[in-house]
């Protein structure tokens, strides 16, 4: 499984970064200067790929980050959900601990109701 991933889907994922990046090689200017000072103030040069690979991983981090927070309720659940389950737990070991406690060394009174 792990070999048909690689074979599949990171091998060409490599290959296209590897082209994309040969293909954008060249240097250009980043600015966040809206009125473009001489020297343009807030800026930044470097190759086009810098900047596009820089936008796509911000982009992948604002999704995961967009998903975890809507998803805080699910897990917000599953936490009162686990505790539940923990105090039902217990509960059933307490109720165990008190039969037996009852049961030892006595015999449970007969059913009436099945003369």
């Amino acid at each position: 499984m792990r070999r048909a991933l690689v074979l599949f889907v990171l091998v060409p994922l490599a290959i296209v970064v590897v082209v994309l990046s040969v293909a954008n090689r060249a240097s250009v200017t980043f600015s966040l200067d809206p009125f473009g000072g001489d020297p343009p103030a807030l800026s930044l040069t470097a190759p086009l790929f810098i900047f596009l690979f820089a936008t796509l991983f911000l982009g992948i981090l604002i999704g995961g980050v967009a998903a975890w927070i809507r998803q805080g309720r699910w897990r917000s659940l599953a936490r009162a959900e686990r505790a539940e389950l923990q105090r039902t737990r217990q509960e059933v070991e307490r109720l165990r601990e008190r039969v037996t406690e009852l049961t030892s060394g006595t015999t449970l009174p007969a059913n009436r109701d099945a003369a």
